[in-house]
């Protein structure tokens, strides 16, 4: 990792601290602003596979995978993005849905990542099975959105300090002579 990237690593993990405490702070008035941030999330994260799509993934095989990936997510995001309507349940429900399914591609990576010998995999699973019993509890506490808003800025702490960890955490490089 470059010092940029740990240094915007950083910077990420402290905002997403920020954004818990005040969300832990006011959470009646937290609910759309995870929403937007979710929404733009997608979004940003569907455009960078997109624009990686078409600077250099349409040239490899296999590079279709990072169109579809960018479709997909930029439409989950843009879904996200109009669901300020809905009932809270549907939306609580949504959020689960989204965490546990980041919980699960995380411990599935933690899981490769251990199989090739990787240092890494006990926190990435760690992180994974964080993001599932963030899941459980929102499924959990479906009835009250005060305790579900708790629930997903605790998460974002974790994320945060995650982040800020992984930053500072030196990496080995190799040198070929």
């Amino acid at each position: 990792m470059s010092r940029i990237h740990r240094i915007n690593n950083i910077i990420f993990g402290i905002v997403m601290l920020i954004y818990a405490y005040l969300m832990i702070q006011t959470p009646d008035e937290a609910y759309p602003v995870i929403l937007a941030i979710i929404a733009l999330g997608l979004m940003l994260s569907g455009l960078k596979e997109l624009f990686y799509f078409l600077t250099m993934a349409r040239f490899m095989v296999g590079g279709k995978l990072s169109l579809y990936k960018g479709i997909i997510t930029l439409d989950f995001g843009l879904l996200t993005a109009t669901l300020t309507d809905i009932p809270s349940f549907y939306i609580l429900m949504y959020l689960a849905g989204i965490h546990a399914f980041a919980g699960l591609v995380e411990f599935l990576r933690a899981n490769e990542a251990r199989i090739n010998g990787a240092r890494s995999w006990k926190t990435k699973s760690l992180h994974g099975l964080v993001d599932i019993g963030i899941a459980v509890l929102c499924f959990i506490n479906y009835k009250n959105q005060e305790t579900a808003v708790v629930i997903y800025s605790l998460g974002l702490i974790y994320s945060g300090v995650l982040r800020i960890i992984s930053a500072l955490r030196k990496t080995t490089i190799i040198y070929i002579p």
